[in-house]
């Protein structure tokens, strides 16, 4: 899989403030607690004024993000900023507690991890360099660890240098991990999101239609009314032709009025009847008929197979999706489209085949993901970013069906639509 932007530099990310100061205030609240634990109940020394004043100095910071930062959300710059200062002052506290030696050291790696969810990929590379960094100077630089008397902490060595060697590995694991997670759930919510876009449209138009309805109701009586009373008045200026035109006129508009809330009056009508419950061979002819008659290549229907009757609901979801699959294999073909409806009591199966070049190897496994591009350019062209085969795989499932993508032995793709009978039918 490729894109055209791995750092994700134009996208706008950013940061709750509400989350990012609530998740500090815990941050400072379990330091100043684990230093004075330590101080003053366990009795082991350490530099508790300038830990102090370090945590406070946080305090202050996130106080000022809290109150006078008007806005609701960091940009991905301030978001940096804060999180390069918070590893800054962990990097000292660590420094005043014992360095690589002390156990919270692991905490120096969260805020290059929280980048590399939800910031650019510039950020946590810069964050994971100045993580590197400090572990190695917290490895050679730091005050002993605190302990009880005169007793201290001593290890060899080589597993001094073994745990910031295990962080920087822990690290760089996390950071990619939390990258790849990041930019896949990103693609998916804007993906849902263009999905909610074209659901609420088709609902959108249905109630454009309902609405178109209830007003054929609402002004036939009206109209008639006008019509009425504009005849009685041409009878009674018939000598007057100035004022005669104008009844005319005003009879001939409520004319046309008339018909066109006729003419919606009528396709309500036959949209009523047809939208609740149709026959699904009637549903894949319907979508087969709206394209043959926009292209010339040839829609071969085989309903040899559909001997038992399924009623399917009509929904706008069902519809959309089986168009877009209709849609793929005629635009892919070179010259033919062949599909295929099963039905039986357990499984209801419409198998759309083209002969076009088929699914690309280098993404074949990932078809119904949003936003892949293969490395054949002449494919991308016409596939794009995959987004319909998503919005379309999503709807169906969404409606208790399964997919199944695969290419055929001689040339062209296949897309297998199935159902549980027993779920599908009405």
């Amino acid at each position: 899989m490729s894109t055209k932007n791995p750092g994700n530099f134009e996208e706008n990310l950013n940061l709750d403030k509400k989350t990012l100061t609530s998740l500090r205030w815990i941050a400072i609240f379990g330091q100043l607690v684990s230093i004075y634990l330590v101080e003053f109940l366990l009795k082991f020394q350490l530099p508790i004024l300038p830990c102090t004043f370090i945590i406070l100095v946080g305090a202050l910071t996130n106080l000022y993000l809290q109150l006078w930062y008007n806005r609701k959300e960091l940009n991905n710059y301030y978001s940096s900023i804060i999180l390069f200062y918070d590893l800054l002052q962990l990097a000292a506290l660590l420094y005043l507690t014992g360095g690589i030696k002390n156990p919270f050291v692991i905490f120096l790696i969260v805020p290059a991890i929280v980048s590399s969810t939800l910031l650019h990929l510039k950020s946590t590379f810069f964050l994971s360099i100045v993580t590197a960094g400090l572990l190695g100077l917290l490895t050679i630089y730091h005050l002993p660890l605190p302990s009880p008397g005169s007793l201290h902490f001593h290890v060899p060595d080589y597993y001094l240098y073994a745990v910031p060697t295990s962080l920087v590995i822990a690290l760089i694991f996390l950071t990619y991990f939390g990258a790849r997670f990041g930019t896949e759930s990103r693609k998916k919510n804007k993906a849902l999101n263009k999905l909610e876009e074209i659901i609420a449209k088709e609902h959108e138009l249905e109630t454009i239609g309902l609405q178109a309805a209830a007003a054929v109701h609402s002004l036939g009586t009206p109209l008639s009314t006008i019509t009425v009373i504009a005849k009685e008045l041409k009878k009674e200026i018939i000598k007057d032709q100035k004022h005669a035109k104008d009844i005319d006129l005003l009879l001939s508009q409520a004319k046309r009025c008339s018909e066109i809330l006729k003419k919606i009056s009528q396709s309500e009508i036959e949209d009523d009847k047809f939208i609740s419950q149709v026959k699904i061979q009637d549903l894949v002819l319907e979508i087969s008929k709206s394209f043959e008659e926009i292209t010339e290549k040839k829609i071969y229907l085989n309903f040899d197979k559909a001997k038992h009757e399924v009623l399917i609901n009509r929904s706008s979801e069902i519809t959309y999706g089986i168009r877009n699959f209709f849609g793929n294999a005629v635009k892919f073909s070179k010259s033919k489209v062949d599909v295929v409806l099963e039905t039986d009591p357990k499984i209801t199966s419409i198998c759309i085949k083209d002969d076009g070049p088929g699914f690309p190897d280098d993404v074949a496994e990932l078809i119904g993901e949003p936003y892949i591009s293969s490395k054949y350019q002449n494919l991308n062209e016409k596939s794009g970013l995959g987004l319909g085969t998503f919005i379309g795989k999503t709807l169906l499932e969404r409606n208790f069906a399964k997919l199944k993508f695969s290419n055929l032995a001689k040339e062209g793709a296949e897309v297998k639509i199935y159902w549980d009978t027993q779920k599908i039918k009405i």
